[in-house]
């Protein structure tokens, strides 16, 4: 399979850079915003202001805010928020024709299915080819063209070796893989953890306390996988181990920056306001707390948050009741 053009639906910062990078690997790609204005703001200026200020778009990206206009697309990669992508997939699914690769680019747990993004593509646009694409990638870095790798998946290894090599370009490297769940997995999870590893930021707690949430939050992604079926190899890498150590150690994750504010003592709508740009975490804490309860997980960080973020606990509370827990061997 030849794959030469590329439609990216969703115009927010990482649906605009993956536009760029996927334009630089020799694409010609068309960039679809929900916002009618938002295209037009691109199509005048080049330049996403809303979403990704300061960086140029090559000029051969095309943008629309009409999702007809991807119909004709070889592959599609699909940015919208992961609580918008049902309504999103069902909205283009009667212009997705039979086998046509729909790359997932968002990472989160569907709020009342519990459902991966995988799933949910598989109902909304059921002959579709799905892959997904996640791994630790800011994405002003990848827009202004710095060294990233990622981990591109797909049931069908062939496909995502072509998909790799198809959104491959000078500075942007996809691994290929099979693992879907994996891939998702780690992903979804490590935007809850951020925000755990924010507040231990804001409250000063030090670096040594700040490894200790990565490396105890990765081994709740680990367990999680594993029960979803998932390959716990997959997050070993850069989906799993990589997004999270990334999306952890700098407050240019929206995620992360969110916790610093609740660690420096302000609240959820606090740290909120003003923000255009989603922090996945936030939307997805609710489910991903429901989705461990549910597979019988034990997940106490990502419990803290989830409780911190829906006001049943404080910070301090949060904090004490996680070093009160009782001892365990580590490996549990």
């Amino acid at each position: 399979m030849n794959f030469k053009t590329a439609g990216v639906i969703g115009a927010g910062a990482w649906g605009t850079a993956l536009a760029q990078s996927a334009a630089a690997a020799g694409l010609q790609v068309t960039l679809q915003a929900r916002e009618a204005e938002v295209a037009d703001s691109i199509r005048k200026t080049r330049i996403n202001e809303a979403f990704l200020p300061g960086i140029e778009l090559d000029a051969s990206i095309a943008v629309t805010s009409d999702l007809a206009d991807l119909a004709g697309c070889d592959l599609i990669l699909a940015v919208p928020p992961a609580q918008h992508m049902r309504a999103t997939l069902e909205a283009f699914a009667p212009h997705a024709r039979e086998g046509l690769p729909i790359v997932l680019c968002s990472k989160g747990i569907e709020r009342g299915s519990l459902k991966l993004m995988a799933d949910v593509l598989a109902e909304t646009i059921p002959h579709a080819v799905t892959a997904v694409l996640s791994g630790p990638s800011f994405a002003a870095e990848v827009a202004r063209g710095l060294p990233s790798a990622v981990t591109l998946a797909c049931a069908d290894l062939d496909m995502a070796e072509k998909l790799a090599g198809a959104l491959s370009g000078p500075v942007f490297r996809p691994y290929y893989a099979d693992d879907i769940i994996g891939a998702e997995t780690g992903g979804a999870l490590k935007n809850v953890l951020a925000i755990a590893c924010g507040i231990v930021e804001g409250r000063e707690m030090g670096r040594s306390a700040h490894a200790a949430v990565i490396t105890r939050g990765f081994a709740e992604i680990v367990r999680v996988t594993e029960a979803l079926g998932g390959d716990p190899a997959t997050v070993t890498g850069l989906c799993g181990l990589g997004d999270l150590v990334l999306t952890c150690s700098s407050p240019q994750s929206r995620n992360m920056s969110l916790g610093l504010a609740l660690g420096q003592g302000q609240t959820v709508e606090q740290a909120l306001a003003g923000k255009r740009s989603v922090a996945e975490g936030y939307e997805s804490a609710p489910a991903v707390r429901e989705l461990s309860r549910k597979l019988g997980v034990e997940t106490p960080i990502i419990e803290a948050v989830a409780a911190v973020l829906a006001g049943e606990t404080t910070v301090d509370a949060a904090i004490e009741n996680l070093l009160t827990r009782p001892l365990k061997p580590e490996r549990e």
